[in-house]
């Protein structure tokens, strides 16, 4: 298979290998790798051993259950350790981080990584892939979600004069095509009478490229997943336009599969979808300490990652199938369809809940809870949550602050508080992450003396 072939399968640009330099990238691609992936005993892995490969995408946080948390927690590990124990074999796992779905999707479709984690729109490419190169996987379970849409973002630089995602006609917009940040991005522009293929100039860029294409200024916007979004806000090279909740459609991560290796590892598979949920547990039981562990391996700062990832993030964790993601997963075949980026998906299909039925038969998955207020203090190990935003505000004074967060007035969305659009109402204070969100209730409640304020402005009323 070329190089080219396997661009044409991921349908977008070459992505940049993370932990590995640049040059042998496109070698990586074409090459088998080492050790194999759920080989016989007798393998290439030598007599006794089996490695098992698993794609994962270290800086999409919502992913971290099947990904960098679980691989650094070691559940994985331990589990194919007993496994071993009864079996006889020496089981080891191969760690492949990438920064996007589609490279993932190319060396499953190659027969080169056995389990891997990716957003819902590559998810439906994975699919599709698959199928059309008889190498078929199959959904087994989810890591984090968002039922509003909230996990995706478009941003622009600080000082950009655009108020809504409508002045965005005509100019240059950052995004991955084919990820779920294009997929918001596509729905966005429609919903605001936009045609995506031609009212905007779209850059179809990998997140870090598009992200430095924003602070040159030779991209007016940029559409991407987590934690990017987060990321540039929290270090102030970005400021939110539209908050991907807006669209109120639910957006996952999920865990995905290769059909000949869950028939021929099914216990390997078992074993995999128990130590994400253990993965799972430890996040929601201690999601501070589960947020600097996640930070220290990937350089992002623990503070953005808890946006996400926190007691009152972005993002809900549980593996389950949940019927309301299925549907939404069924609603994104179109969007692709009409990006040429797929035919036809039997999502029923693709889709398979067995495994974690069977590793997990007994599991009781809450579903996500309103975002509150919440704040994270320097030197203490835990967050402290209020009732309103007044009371966050209040409760900063003389504070040594790590971090702030408030859920967006109208969409629940986590944000930063500094980096929030702020309304006073009298005396009742609402943040919003976008402007636009912030206009809109002012507009609506000009009878009421509602007025947009800056942060330390509702501070002062707060207090």
């Amino acid at each position: 298979m070329t190089l080219a072939t396997l661009v044409t399968l991921v349908k977008g640009p070459v992505p940049m290998l993370r932990r590995r330099a640049l040059a042998p990238a496109a070698l990586l691609l074409l090459a088998p790798l080492a050790g194999g992936c759920g080989g016989d005993a007798s393998g290439a892995d030598g007599p006794g051993t089996v490695t098992v490969t698993v794609g994962y995408q270290s800086k999409t946080i919502n992913t971290v259950t099947a990904g960098t948390l679980l691989r650094s927690l070691g559940y994985f590990e331990q589990e194919l350790a007993a496994r071993g124990k009864k079996d006889g074999v020496t089981y080891k796992v191969d760690w492949q981080d990438y920064a996007t779905g589609a490279p993932i999707t190319a060396q499953m479709t190659a027969g080169k990584i056995d389990i891997g984690s990716m957003g819902d729109f590559p998810l439906l490419i994975n699919a599709a892939r698959g199928k059309e190169l008889k190498q078929p996987t199959r959904l087994v379970s989810v890591t984090g979600y968002n039922l509003r849409g909230g996990l995706n973002t478009v941003v622009t630089a600080p000082n950009a004069k655009f108020e809504s995602l409508a002045d965005l006609r005509g100019k240059k917009v950052s995004t991955s095509v084919g990820s779920a940040a294009d997929g918001t991005l596509v729905r966005a522009l429609q919903r605001a009478g936009i045609d995506p293929s031609s009212g905007i100039q779209k850059l179809n860029q990998q997140p870090s490229v598009g992200a430095s294409a924003l602070q040159a200024g030779s991209a007016d916007a940029l559409s991407q997943f987590v934690a990017w979004p987060g990321q540039l806000a929290y270090e102030g090279k970005a400021k939110a336009l539209y908050d991907g909740a807006e669209l109120n459609l639910p957006t996952f991560h999920g865990v995905t599969v290769r059909q000949e290796f869950a028939a021929e590892r099914t216990g390997v598979l078992d074993d995999f979808l128990r130590a994400q949920r253990k993965a799972t547990e430890y996040l929601r039981t201690q999601p501070v300490a589960a947020a600097e562990s996640v930070a220290k391996e990937t350089g992002l700062p623990a503070e953005v990652v808890y946006l996400y990832n926190g007691a009152n993030g972005i993002a809900t964790f549980d593996p389950a199938l949940r019927p309301e993601l299925l549907a939404a997963l069924k609603e994104d075949v179109p969007v692709l369809k009409d990006a040429k980026l797929v035919g036809d998906v039997d999502v029923d299909a693709f889709v398979d809940p067995a495994p974690l039925k069977r590793a997990v038969p007994d599991a009781d998955y809450p579903a996500a809870a309103p975002a509150r207020p919440e704040l994270w203090l320097k030197n203490e190990p835990a967050t402290r949550t209020f009732d309103t935003p007044a009371a966050l505000l209040k409760a900063l004074k003389g504070a040594d602050v790590r971090a702030a967060y408030v859920p967006d007035a109208e969409t629940g969305t986590l944000w930063f508080a500094d980096k929030a659009v702020w309304v006073a109402e009298g005396s009742a204070l609402r943040a919003f992450v976008t402007r636009a969100g912030a206009t809109s209730y002012v507009d609506r409640h000009q009878g009421s003396g509602a007025r947009i304020v800056s942060f330390t402005e509702a501070g002062g009323i707060a207090s």
